[in-house]
């Protein structure tokens, strides 16, 4: 797939993915209720109609708090059937076991029910919300998506994350400065085992901290230790509060707590994987 970067491109962003999304009749849409997967719905039902479009949500243990609430309220202010479907990845060995592989194995079954729904509905092509960043660090769920046949709309037309901000202020979505959103799979560092228990603590502690102000938070599970990431110029404020924090976290079930100095980033338990930000395909 040949990708550009929006600055070397001449054409507006918009009509780059317009043009691409014109060569699909009807589509079933990944819809997490993100950054991305918004502006991708935005994009697809005012190219292709509303009734052609056919946003579905995965229901499961891993979603972040409110996740699926959100999506419901975007698709219906799109004008978009919105389908939500429940998944038990905790029945799977391949994803409790938290191997490095676990996001591969975990898209394949997501994309195996959205493609199950899409030739129900007769329905040829399923677009996900992956953009050109994400070509930059280790994410076999990509590979899974490409090998299932899952067209990445926003990644074909050169979009990073910044682009797709700065679109998505541009036509007014509500979803423009949403802090960026993982499964909550990816706070434990792999090899330790994911359990229902250690999810649900996870799940209490970021709650916890965005009701606090921290918008953009993880935290991040080694066991009886709490690792908080928040953005760099937030970590004083944490500071401030730490003994409520602490406290909170540790009546949650946490033993200890500390805050990661680097700050907050995306795939930080990558961390641990030699050579992990290689090309996909590799993994």
């Amino acid at each position: 797939m040949a990708i550009l970067p929006l600055s070397a491109a001449t054409e507006d962003p918009r009509d780059r993915l317009q043009k691409i999304l014109a060569g699909y009749k009807n589509a079933v849409l990944a819809f997490s209720g993100g950054v991305d997967s918004a502006l991708l719905l935005d994009a697809a039902a005012k190219t292709m109609g509303r009734n052609n479009v056919l946003a579905v949500t995965v229901e499961s243990a891993i979603n972040p708090p409110g996740e699926v609430e959100e999506a419901r309220r975007l698709a219906k202010s799109a004008g978009v059937e919105h389908m939500v479907v429940a998944m038990n990845p905790m029945l799977d060995e391949a994803f409790v076991s938290n191997p490095p592989l676990r996001c591969y194995h975990c898209k394949r079954k997501i994309m195996g029910l959205m493609l199950d729904i899409a030739r129900d509905r007769g329905v040829e092509h399923l677009l996900d919300g992956a953009n050109a960043d994400d070509t930059g660090d280790y994410r076999p769920g990509m590979r899974a998506a490409r090998e299932m046949g899952v067209k990445s709309p926003l990644l074909e037309a050169g979009l990073t994350k910044q682009d797709i901000r700065a679109l998505s202020r541009r036509l007014g979505l509500p979803t423009a400065d949403k802090p960026s959103a993982a499964c909550l799979a990816s706070r434990f560092p792999y090899g330790t085992r994911i359990t229902a228990r250690a999810l649900e603590m996870v799940a209490a502690a970021e709650v916890f901290l965005a009701r606090k102000g921290f918008a953009q938070v993880r935290v991040r599970y080694h066991g009886h230790l709490a690792r908080i990431e928040v953005p760099t110029e937030e970590v004083p404020a944490l500071l401030v509060d730490s003994d409520a924090i602490s406290g909170r976290l540790k009546k949650l079930g946490f033993i200890y707590v500390t805050i990661d100095l680097q700050g907050y980033r995306t795939g930080s338990m990558n961390e641990t994987i030699p050579d992990a930000k290689v090309n996909n395909e590799s993994r």
